[in-house]
């Protein structure tokens, strides 16, 4: 269905349409049809699943069907404590996936939060207070200043109407609204005569009929944006899903093979099953699933103390491949608090130093401070900013902020850095009359009484108070005629500059006065200057977004405030915002086809005056590239696109509640440098992942390796399932893991993102693990036949094969800590933690060998000296040839990116 542009209607017309009476309302009897006509005015919420079933797709993947069959194996074996353990894992695994999906639903949940409110609402003639929720379509309903706006409205009155959209539309400046009609194609930031749903009334008082309620409103359409974004998987879990798939057809595919060589040398069944099991058991990396969630935790760990809060798992490696940042500029880019920055009176710029709301900072000329301030010209307008104003400064243990208009608090603090307190001017003054701002007018009048005289000031945009002006204040503080062609050439650098502006003026009767109206101040007044304010950057901004650079990571502003504003900020943080790279707005967009803009997104880098469809469409565009999307944002416009991008980053000072729900990470600092270092994390955490595969694969191959040779050549196998498993479960976990504690490598910033067509493990990694995983075949089986050769039992040989893999892997591990440097130039206490794990490792190993217990449990025995050379010269040889083959590679791939 068609959906009614109201903004285009006059408000004679949405009545007609409507059936309404202004000045009655709607019947109560009519309240029912109304709401089966057009909906309730709450947002619905449908999960995707039935809670049983996003819990039994928790086991639908290829790693955990992986787990089940080495859990199978081990209930054939009748090894009950070993089934139940990796049992016990999967489950675990499938509560926690279910727990962190299920999340994705409380975005809706949060976003209906916002709508619970009570309003004065119109019916049968009568006002009363009803819950947000109760409204229905033709309600007339009545707003005042602090009043949260509960559905769509078409304004039927305003006066002196400022509302704050910066939820819905992403900017930081209130917008003024009033009664009227908008063009067609009007932005929605635009739109002067409607009130949307979620939106805050700031300032002045307004009457509208309610046009759309629940989902048909325009937070509605949001919300549904939100219900129908992608999840999608991490990189690294579309690999993982790959290489598990392609692992389970693998010990498959070689289960059976091994079972028919075993036939075919006539072996017993039972015997040639039983090999098969312990080569399925060999082939399985049982501690991966585990001690993947164990590496990423700790990265969580960490993260957390740098002020990200990671809320799903697999988001810490994703932040490793991120190739596109998708920033919001309101609260992340910058400040959320408007500051002046320029001002100009006495024919001179001063600039203002010191951002946000505290009071700290100086007014410059020619960069020095200008302190104390004359009493002329300069002073005049900041005491007009002061006195014509509705706003209040206010500070709460050391922190300060505004109460009212943000632009209007933005003048007290400029003020104060002046030396000029509105708590002081009002000791001298008293307030007589004011003329609040309508936009028919666009300015602001106060009246005040000043000894026996009246002083009206007066602030509003540049043309409507130069209108007014015949006069201006020089820098001796003497009137002199004005220079109208002057002042608006200076406005026009500072628009330049993304600077919002206002002019003040200031008209003095001698006779005192009571009242003010727009005949008093229509001419004859004195000009004192202008005052040029922006939301400036954020501290620390410019050189994350450097860093991210540096990285191979492109930022792009995506803002729903205005060009010249996004063009101004975009500068001021080292965004490159000419020629081709030019700002791109939001009518451009949708000017644009698919394909148009996926070609046309990779050169522009801002885009302005951007809908929450748009951010959505933009962040799709850019995944249909091939990148690896990072989405940062505050505000309900931002939720759709946080919940599509593949990582979701939302502030956590600044940032609603639908933003949070929506994300994969929250800054608790809303810092945008927090999310350099949290990238920087995620690669850590990234590299020590591929660290700890390409560590535990070899083991796994060297076993399978030894299993199917034996096989094969119809001999006695080397090692026994449940030594295997031993190998496998105890020294793979426990040492492993460690790697999640090694530190960052050398130049990690310095790296281009990780393709993500880029496998886990890239050949140079594959080629080392068949290294190591042959290595330690040839010296298992090797030592095996020759200590039988020699005379010893089996039991003995096999003793000796299991040592060879532990210490063999516990070696290698110091080679796994970095792709490309010896432990010796990292340094061995870099990673105390490895080492303990280690010494955990080697005293259980002596326990397996040399306890009675557990040599009757694994069918170990003993080992002596000679054993233990065999076990000692075969991990020295490993790590050697490892260490060569490192030196190797790097020298011949310049640059060591082998992990890349």
């Amino acid at each position: 269905m068609k959906q009614t542009l109201w903004h285009t209607l006059h408000v004679t017309h949405v009545l007609e349409m409507l059936v309404v009476d202004e000045s009655v309302g709607i019947k109560e009897s009519d309240v029912e049809k109304q709401r089966l006509t057009y909906g309730v005015n709450r947002l619905k919420s449908k999960p995707s699943y039935v809670p049983w079933k996003l819990f039994l797709l928790q086991f639908h993947q290829s790693l955990v069907y992986i787990l089940l069959l080495a859990a199978l194996v081990m209930v054939l074996l009748h090894e009950w404590l070993d089934a139940g353990v990796i049992f016990a894992v999967v489950m675990i695994n499938a509560l926690i996936g279910y727990w962190q999906e299920s999340k994705a639903h409380r975005a809706i949940e949060a976003l209906s939060k916002m709508r619970k409110n009570r309003v004065r609402v119109l019916r049968e003639g009568h006002i009363s207070l009803l819950d947000a929720e109760d409204l229905v379509v033709g309600d007339i309903v009545w707003l005042a200043s602090g009043d949260k706006v509960p559905a769509d409205m078409k304004i039927l009155y305003a006066k002196a109407l400022k509302v704050d959209e910066s939820l819905l539309t992403g900017e930081s400046v209130c917008e003024s609204k009033t009664k009227g009609i908008d063009a067609p194609h009007t932005l929605f930031a635009d739109r002067i005569s409607m009130l949307y749903a979620s939106t805050l009334i700031t300032y002045g008082e307004a009457k509208g009929v309610v046009v759309e309620v629940g989902d048909a409103s325009y937070v509605g359409q949001i919300n549904t944006l939100i219900a129908h974004a992608d999840i999608l998987q991490t990189p690294l879990s579309q690999k993982l899903a790959l290489f598990s798939k392609r692992m389970l057809y693998a010990i498959m595919g070689v289960s059976v093979f091994t079972f028919i060589m075993g036939m075919v040398h006539q072996q017993g069944v039972i015997e040639t099953f039983m090999a098969s099991v312990a080569l399925a058991v060999g082939i399985i990396p049982e501690g991966l699933p585990a001690a993947m969630s164990i590496i990423l935790a700790i990265g969580v760990m960490k993260m957390a103390d740098k002020h990200a809060i990671i809320r799903r798992l697999p988001a810490v490696e994703t932040l490793g491949s991120t190739s596109v940042i998708c920033s919001d500029k309101t609260g992340t880019l910058t400040q959320n608090a408007m500051s002046v920055t320029t001002l100009y009176a006495e024919g001179v710029p001063f600039l203002v130093s010191g951002r946000g709301y505290a009071p700290r900072g100086e007014i410059l000329l020619h960069e020095k401070a200008f302190m104390p301030l004359p009493k002329r010209g300069l002073y005049e307008m900041l005491v007009a900013g002061v006195l014509c104003n509705s706003a209040s400064l206010q500070s709460k243990k050391g922190v300060y902020h505004i109460v009212g208009d943000p632009t209007e608090g933005a003048l007290l603090v400029a003020a104060a850095k002046g030396g000029i307190w509105i708590d002081e001017l009002l000791k001298k003054v008293v307030l007589e009359d004011t003329l609040a701002f309508e936009s028919e007018y666009q300015y602001m009048a106060s009246l005040y009484s000043v000894d026996e005289k009246s002083v009206v000031y007066l602030k509003g945009s540049v043309e409507r108070v130069l209108e007014r002006c015949a006069w201006m204040m020089d820098d001796k503080g003497e009137i002199s005629a004005i220079q109208k062609e002057e002042i608006f050439a200076q406005a026009e650098i500072m628009a330049e500059e993304g600077l919002r502006i206002l002019a003040f003026a200031k008209g003095v009767w001698d006779e005192k006065r009571t009242s003010l109206t727009h005949e008093d101040v229509k001419e004859g007044l004195i000009f004192l200057g202008l005052q040029g304010m922006i939301d400036p950057p954020r501290l620390g901004v410019k050189e994350a977004i450097q860093s991210c650079y540096e990285a191979g990571i492109v930022v792009k502003m995506i803002t729903g405030d205005h060009g010249v504003t996004a063009r101004s900020i975009a500068r001021s943080i080292g965004m490159n915002v000419e020629g081709e790279q030019r700002v791109l707005s939001g009518a451009e967009i949708d000017a644009l086809d698919d394909a148009s803009l996926s070609k046309i997104i990779a050169q522009v880098n801002v885009f302005a005056r951007i809908a929450p469809e748009q951010k959505l469409r933009l962040v799709k565009a850019l995944q249909q590239n091939g990148e690896i999307v990072a989405m940062t944002g505050d505000g309900v416009n931002d939720a759709p696109a946080l919940r599509q991008a593949n990582i979701g980053i939302a502030m956590g000072v600044m940032g609603t509640e639908v933003a949070k729900e929506s994300s994969d990470m929250i800054l608790t600092d809303d810092n945008f440098l927090t999310i350099k270092d949290a990238i920087e994390e995620g690669r850590v955490v990234y590299d020590n992942l591929i660290k700890f595969i390409t560590w535990i694969l070899p083991t796994n191959v060297g076993e399978g390796l030894v299993i199917i040779v034996a096989i094969c050549f119809g001999v006695a196998l080397p090692l026994l399932p449940l030594q295997i498993l031993w190998i496998n479960m105890i020294s793979d976990s426990a040492l492993g893991i460690m790697l999640a504690y090694e530190p960052k490598e050398n130049a990690l910033m310095q790296r281009p993102p990780r393709a993500p067509q880029t496998p886990i493990l890239t050949f140079l990694l594959l080629r080392r693990v068949l290294l190591v995983g042959c290595l330690l075949f040839a010296h298992a089986f090797g030592a095996f036949f020759y200590t039988l050769f020699l005379g010893v039992d089996e039991s003995v040989a096999r003793t000796l094969v299991m040592n060879i893999f532990v210490f063999g892997e516990m070696l290698y591990l110091l080679n796994c800590r970095s792709f490309y440097h010896s432990a010796f130039k990292i340094g061995f206490l870099s990673n105390p933690y490895l080492l303990y794990a280690m010494l955990g490792v080697g005293v259980l190993q002596l326990f397996l060998t040399y306890h009675p217990w557990m040599n009757h449990l694994f069918d170990t025995t003993p080992l002596g000296l000679f054993e233990w050379g065999i076990v000692t010269l075969s991990s020295l040889v490993i790590y050697g040839i490892v260490e060569v083959e490192k030196y190797l590679t790097c020298k011949k791939h310049q640059g060591c990116h082998v992990a890349s």
